[in-house]
């Protein structure tokens, strides 16, 4: 979706991982990460296999300084928060030219990971690990 902000072109997408969920906003801008405020690289702290993955999407098309990310995240872990900016990011770009899906869908960054924590079921220590078993 395209909307603008105090005169500024916006590209919007939802990522979901795991318990996670990643509104983000693409802006023109110089490839600055701004998380709930606050820098990427503090938020993610300073792990640059997350800052890498929540930026893949704009380098695998060599835009990675022409756009800002503005992301609100909540739910989940760091992981999870960082693969849901993955796919929004990606969605994004989506919107900002059709063009842009060949290359992100081939790379998988346009695949939802609905793989998520299993509920415990009763009788059961987890989801599926029982208490120990005495025959006698």
């Amino acid at each position: 979706m395209q909307a603008t902000d105090q005169g500024r072109v916006m590209y919007q997408g939802t990522g979901r991982r795991k318990s996670a969920v990643a509104r983000v906003r693409l802006v023109p801008g110089n490839g600055q990460l701004l998380i709930n405020g606050k820098p990427g690289d503090l938020y993610l702290q300073f792990n640059s296999d997350y800052v890498s993955t929540a930026k893949a999407p704009l380098e695998t098309l060599g835009l990675e300084s022409e756009y800002d990310i503005l992301v609100n995240a909540h739910g989940g872990g760091l992981t999870g928060q960082a693969e849901a900016m993955r796919l929004g990011v990606a969605r994004a770009l989506c919107k900002l030219d059709p063009e842009n899906r060949k290359p992100l869908k081939t790379e998988g960054y346009l695949t939802r990971d609905p793989r998520a924590k299993e509920r415990k079921k009763y009788g059961l220590r987890k989801a599926r690990k029982a208490p120990q078993f005495s025959k006698r």
